[in-house]
C-alpha cells in the first residue's frame, strides 16, 4: 500500500525507479494480489500513469486488465479503473501542442493497441456486457472505450457487434439514460457505429432511432439548440444516406411532417451563432438526402410530395425570400429548394408562384436569376441560383414556356424586369462566368423541348440604334465568328463552351433550326476553320464543341438548302479537315476531365470559376450523338439503304405488331369460347343429376305399383277360398248395388291397363333422355378436345411468329418478306375458319342443350300427373273397400262374385 501511494503522490526513497519499471511492478502487483483492495490501487496506479507512459502500459498491462474486466465483475470501481486505463490507451486524443509526425505516430500506436484488443472477439463481447451496468463508473468508460475501439478499427468492431446477440440494442438503451454525458457519449457511439454499414444502419433505424432522435432535438430546442442537436442530425444523416430501407421507413413513418418546425425562423434575423448555422446546414442536408437525385424516382416524388403537402417547401421559400440569413444558409436552402422541385410539377408550379417581398412584389425566380448574372456574388450562391434554374426546368415543359414566352416580342414588358431580359443579359454581358450561367440556364429552356426551340427562332434583338435587328440564333454565332469586340468576348473559353453548348442543345433534333443556323452563309466556314487549326490545349476543347456542331447539322439535315446538304456538308469535311482529323476532335469532348466530372451529378459543383465548363445536362446529350460520328462516315448510298432498311423494319414490326393484335382477340375469343363450355359442361352435369332424380322416382312410382298389383292379387285369392261359405251373404245384398261396384271396379281395371301403359311410354322417354344425354355429353367432350387442338395450333402459330421476329434480319437480307407475310395470312384464314367452326359447334351444342332441357320439363310433368293418378287410384280402392264393409261384405266375397 505505501508504494502505491508512493506512487502516486510522488515522494521518493532512495534511487527513482523508471516508468517502465514501476509500471511492470504495477502489473505484477495486479496479478499476484489476492486482496481486491490491493488489486484496485494498482489499476488506479496504471491509470494515472497511462497517458504519460502510453507504450509501456499498453504493451505490459493490457491483458492484467482485460482479466480484470472478466475476474472483477462485482467491484464497479476497479471496472471503471481498468475502462479509463484501456481507453488513454488506445485513444487518440489530437492535441493542439503535437506537430504531425507526433500525432502520426500516436494515431498507429492506438491502432496497434486497437488490434491486440480486439484479437479475440470476446473482448468486444465483454465490452457490450459491461455497458448493460447502470453503475456511472462503468458505464461512462465503456462507452468511451467503445467509441475509441471503432474510431480506430470501424469495420472490424462492427462486425463483431452485428453477430453479438442484442449488441446494436443495447446500444440503442444509451439514448434512454437519464444521464445527459452517458446519453451524449452515447450518440457519438452510434455515430461511429453507423458509418459505411447498411445493416447496423436498418437494425438502428428499427430500434425506434428516428423517435428518440427527433425527441432529443425537440428538447434541445431544434436549430437554436447545442453540440447535441448537432450530433443527432449528424447520426441521422448517417443512418438516412444512401439508404432507401431506412428513407422509405423514414416516409412512411410521417417523420418528414416533424421537420417542418426546424425551418420556421423569426423576422429578426440578425446575430446567429455558429451552432445555429451548423444546426441548421444539417437539417437542410438531412431534406436534400430525402430527395437527393441520385435516390430511385419513385422514392423522390413521394418524399417531394409529402414535403409540400406538409408545408415544408413553403417554409424553406420562407426562408430564401428572408433578409439577414448568413450567405452559406442561403446557399444550402436555395440547393434544397432545388431538388425538393426538381422533377415534381407540383411544386416547380408553386415554386413559380412564390414572390420576393420586394415593392412591387417579384417572382422569385427573377431575384434569383438577378443574382446568378451578377459577378459580385459570391460564386456558390451563382452555382446554386443555376442549379435551382436548371431543377426548376427540369422535365417541366410548363416552366420551359414560361421562360422563353418571357423572351418573345408579343409578351415582352418593358416596364418589367423579365426572366427572359436577365438571360439575355447575361448572356451578352463582358463577364465570362454570366456567359456561361446563362446560356446553361437557356439551353436547359430548351431541353427536350422542341417547341419551345422552334419559339426562340422567333426571337429578335435590337443590337445597336440604326441598325436592324437580328435574332437570337444569329447573334450567338455572331459572338463566336463576327466582329473585334465581340471577338475578344467570345475569345474566353469559358464563353465560347456556354455559347456552343446553347447552340448544340437548341438545333439538336431540330431541323428547321439547322436550317436557320445554315442559312448564314459564315456559319460553317467559321466552324471547318476552327477545326483546321492547330490551336493550344484549351482551345482543343473549343475545336471538340465546333466539331459536335457542325456533325449535328449532318445529322439533323433535312437537305432544304441546296448549298449546305448532308453529302455536301460531308464533303466539306472530308476535303477541309479530314475525317479522322474531325472525328478525333469530336472525341476530345468525352476524355477532357472537366467533363467526366460533371457527368456524375447533376449539381455544378466546382472548385473554382475556370473550371466551369460542362454541364451535366450537356454531358447526355454527348453521349446521345454518340452516331454523329457514323453519320460522318457513311456514304449517300449507305444512308438510303440504311433509310430503305428502316422503312422495311418498320413495315414489318408493324405486319408482327397486327398479327400480335390478331393473336391477342383470338386468344380472348378461345379463352371466352372456353368459358362458355365450361358453362355447359356444368349445365350437363345439372341435367344429369336431374335425369338420376327423376329415374329414382319413377322407380319408386314402379314399386308403389308392383305394391299395389299384389294387393290386388291378394284380395282375389282370399275371395276364392272363402266362396263356400259366405255364398248367402251376397245373395242378401241388392242387385243394384253389387253391379255398381263391378262396373267401379271395372273401372279401375281399365284404368291400371291405362297407367301401366303411360309408365310404358315414361321409361321409353327415360331411356331416350338418357341416350340424348350421353351423345350430348360425347359432343361436349368432343368440342372440348377440338378446343384444346385449336388452342395448342394458336399457341404454334403463336410460337412461329415469334420465330418470325427472331429472324427478321435474315428475312430482310434476302427481301422474302412478302412470301413469309403471304403464310401469315393463310394462316391467319385457317385460323378463322377453325373459330366459326368452333363457334357453330357451340351453337348446335347450345340447341341441343335447350331442347334436352324442355324434354326433361316435360318428362317431369308426366311423371306429376302419373303420380296424382296413382293417387286417386289409391284413394278409390280405399273407398270402395270402406264402402263393401259398410254393405256388410268382406274384400275377397266382392271380388268372388266379380266375373273377374
Amino acid at each position: 500500500m505505501n508504494f502505491f501511494r508512493g506512487v502516486i503522490s510522488g515522494q521518493a526513497a532512495g534511487p527513482q525507479p523508471s516508468g517502465a519499471e514501476t509500471i511492470q511492478k504495477l502489473c505484477d502487483r495486479v496479478a499476484s494480489s489476492t486482496l481486491l483492495e490491493d488489486r484496485r490501487d494498482a489499476v488506479r496506479a496504471l491509470k494515472s500513469l497511462s497517458k504519460k507512459y502510453r507504450m509501456e502500459v499498453g504493451t505490459q498491462a493490457m491483458d492484467h486488465l482485460i482479466n480484470i474486466l472478466q475476474t472483477d465483475r462485482s467491484d464497479s470501481e476497479i471496472l471503471g479503473y481498468a475502462l479509463d486505463t484501456l481507453y488513454n490507451v488506445i485513444c487518440n486524443d489530437e492535441e493542439e501542442e503535437q506537430d504531425e509526425n507526433a500525432q502520426k505516430q500516436a494515431d498507429d500506436l492506438g491502432l496497434q493497441f486497437t488490434d491486440t484488443f480486439v484479437q479475440d472477439p470476446e473482448h468486444v463481447t465483454l465490452l457490450l456486457t459491461l455497458l448493460e451496468e447502470f453503475d456511472f463508473h462503468v458505464r461512462w468508460p465503456g462507452v468511451k472505450l467503445l467509441t475509441a475501439l471503432l474510431k480506430n478499427q470501424g469495420p472490424q468492431i462492427q462486425g463483431i457487434i452485428l453477430v453479438s446477440p442484442m449488441g446494436v440494442s443495447r446500444l440503442m438503451d444509451l439514448l434512454a439514460d437519464s444521464r445527459e454525458v452517458i446519453r451524449n457519449d452515447g450518440l457519438l457511439l452510434l455515430q461511429q457505429l453507423t458509418k459505411s454499414n447498411a445493416a447496423i444502419q436498418k437494425i438502428v433505424a428499427f430500434e425506434n432511432a428516428f423517435e428518440r432522435l427527433l425527441d432529443i432535438i425537440t428538447e434541445e430546442g431544434s436549430s437554436d439548440g447545442g453540440i447535441v442537436v448537432e450530433d443527432c442530425l449528424l447520426l441521422l444523416l448517417n443512418l438516412l444516406k444512401n439508404n432507401s430501407s431506412n428513407q422509405n421507413f423514414f416516409k412512411e413513418g410521417s417523420y418528414i411532417q416533424r421537420m417542418k418546425p426546424w425551418f420556421e425562423v423569426g423576422d429578426d434575423n440578425s446575430g446567429w451563432s455558429a451552432q445555429k448555422v451548423t444546426n441548421l446546414h444539417l437539417m437542410l442536408q438531412l431534406v436534400r438526402v430525402m430527395v437527393s437525385p441520385v435516390n430511385s424516382p419513385g422514392a423522390t416524388a413521394s418524399c417531394q410530395k409529402s414535403m409540400f403537402q406538409c408545408g415544408l417547401l413553403q417554409q424553406l421559400c420562407t426562408i430564401l425570400m428572408a433578409t439577414g440569413v448568413p450567405a452559406d444558409i442561403l446557399t444550402e436552402t436555395i440547393n434544397t429548394v432545388s431538388e425538393v422541385i426538381r422533377g415534381s410539377q407540383v411544386n416547380q408550379d408553386y415554386f413559380a408562384s412564390v414572390n420576393a417581398p420586394s415593392n412591387p412584389p417579384r417572382p422569385a425566380i427573377v431575384v434569383l436569376l438577378m443574382s446568378m448574372v451578377n459577378e459580385r456574388q459570391p460564386f456558390v450562391l451563382r452555382c446554386a441560383v443555376l442549379y435551382c434554374f436548371q431543377c426548376f426546368l427540369y422535365k417541366n415543359q410548363k416552366g420551359q414556356g414560361e421562360i422563353v414566352a418571357t423572351l418573345l416580342p408579343s409578351t415582352i414588358d418593358a416596364n418589367s424586369i423579365s426572366a427572359g431580359q436577365l438571360l439575355c443579359g447575361g448572356l451578352f454581358s463582358a463577364d465570362s462566368l454570366s456567359n456561361w450561367c446563362a446560356a446553361v440556364a437557356l439551353a436547359h429552356a430548351l431541353q427536350d423541348n422542341l417547341t419551345q426551340k422552334e419559339q426562340l427562332l422567333r426571337v429578335q434583338l435590337a443590337t445597336s440604334l440604326g441598325k436592324p435587328p437580328v435574332s437570337l440564333l444569329q447573334q450567338c454565332t455572331n459572338i463566336l465568328s463576327q466582329g473585334d469586340k465581340i471577338v475578344r468576348r467570345g475569345s474566353k473559353v469559358q464563353t465560347r463552351v456556354g455559347l456552343l453548348m446553347l447552340l448544340c442543345t437548341w438545333i439538336s433534333n431540330c431541323p428547321i433550326a439547322v436550317t436557320h443556323f445554315l442559312h448564314n452563309q459564315e456559319n460553317v466556314p467559321f466552324l471547318t476553320a476552327q477545326i483546321s487549326e492547330n490551336l493550344g490545349e484549351d482551345e482543343r476543347l473549343v475545336q471538340g464543341l465546333c466539331a459536335l456542331l457542325l456533325g449535328i447539322c449532318i445529322y439533323y439535315n433535312d437537305n432544304s438548302l441546296e448549298n449546305y446538304t448532308k453529302e455536301k456538308l460531308k464533303q466539306l469535311i472530308e476535303k477541309r479537315i479530314g475525317k479522322e482529323n474531325f472525328v478525333e476532335k469530336l472525341c476530345f469532348i468525352t476524355k477532357h476531365e472537366l467533363y467526366s466530372r460533371a457527368a456524375q451529378k447533376p449539381q455544378p459543383v466546382f472548385p473554382s470559376p475556370e473550371q466551369m465548363l460542362f454541364d451535366h445536362e450537356f454531358t447526355k446529350l454527348v453521349k446521345e450523338l454518340e452516331v454523329i460520328t457514323k453519320a460522318v462516315h457513311k456514304s449517300s448510298e449507305e444512308e438510303k439503304k440504311e433509310e430503305e432498311v428502316k422503312k422495311t423494319l418498320e413495315q414489318h414490326d408493324n405486319i408482327v405488331t397486327q398479327y400480335k393484335e390478331l393473336i391477342r382477340e383470338q386468344d380472348a375469343q378461345l379463352q371466352e369460347l372456353k368459358e362458355q363450355v365450361a358453362c355447359m359442361t356444368s349445365q350437363n352435369e345439372q341435367l344429369q343429376a336431374t335425369i338420376t332424380q327423376q329415374q329414382s322416382q319413377i322407380l319408386q312410382h314402379k314399386d308403389q305399383y308392383n305394391i299395389l298389383k299384389l294387393k290386388l292379387g291378394g284380395c282375389t285369392s282370399s275371395g276364392q277360398s272363402n266362396s263356400q261359405g259366405d255364398g248367402s251373404q251376397v245373395n242378401g245384398l241388392q242387385t243394384e248395388e253389387l253391379t255398381q261396384l263391378r262396373e267401379e271396379v271395372e273401372e279401375l281395371r281399365k284404368q291400371h291397363s291405362l297407367l301401366q301403359t303411360q309408365l310404358g311410354d315414361k321409361d321409353a322417354l327415360i331411356s331416350s333422355l338418357v341416350s340424348i344425354f350421353f351423345s350430348f355429353l360425347f359432343k361436349s367432350v368432343c368440342t372440348g378436345i377440338e378446343l384444346e387442338a385449336l388452342r395448342s395450333q394458336v399457341q404454334s402459330q403463336s410460337t412461329e411468329i415469334g420465330q418470325l421476329k427472331m429472324e427478321r434480319q435474315d428475312l430482310l437480307r434476302r427481301a422474302e418478306v412478302g412470301a413469309e407475310v403471304k403464310n401469315l395470312s393463310e394462316s391467319r384464314a385457317e385460323l378463322e375458319k377453325r373459330l366459326d367452326s368452333t363457334t357453330s359447334t357451340v351453337a348446335i351444342l347450345q340447341t341441343e342443350k335447350e331442347k334436352l332441357q324442355t324434354d326433361v320439363q316435360e318428362s317431369k310433368k308426366e311423371q306429376d300427373d302419373l303420380l296424382m293418378l296413382l293417387a286417386d287410384q289409391d284413394q278409390k280402392i280405399t273407398n270402395l273397400k270402406k264402402r263393401l264393409k259398410e254393405l256388410g261384405e268382406t274384400v275377397g266375397k266382392l271380388f268372388l262374385k266379380s266375373p273377374v
